[in-house]
């Protein structure tokens, strides 16, 4: 990865406004406390997301595609979870 990449996903994950989220809400075991969390973020009024399912689901995909291979399988099991999680909150499940 070059260093123009690297400086970009940190200063996202740092600065970035659909970022304020619980510390360590990643980190959970139970997918729907990260599904909240990301909800709870993307409907905050401030952020003015026309569509906040699409955000949350942005927000939990740019997290698993920065942690990548340093994330655990579990880990990776709950977040994919999570994403399921996110469909049901917000009526877009397909069960």
């Amino acid at each position: 990865m070059t260093d123009k990449a690297q400086k970009w996903s940190k200063e996202v994950t740092e600065h970035d406004h659909p970022f304020d989220l619980p510390s360590g809400v990643f980190k959970s075991a139970d997918p729907d406390v990260i599904a909240a969390a990301l909800q709870h973020s993307a409907e905050d009024p401030k952020r003015g997301s026309d569509d906040p399912y699409r955000t949350a689901m942005s927000m939990l995909d740019f997290y698993i595609n920065r942690a990548g291979k340093n994330l655990s399988g579990s880990d990776l099991t709950a977040l994919e979870q999570a994403k399921v999680a996110l469909r049901k909150r917000f009526g877009r499940a397909t069960d």
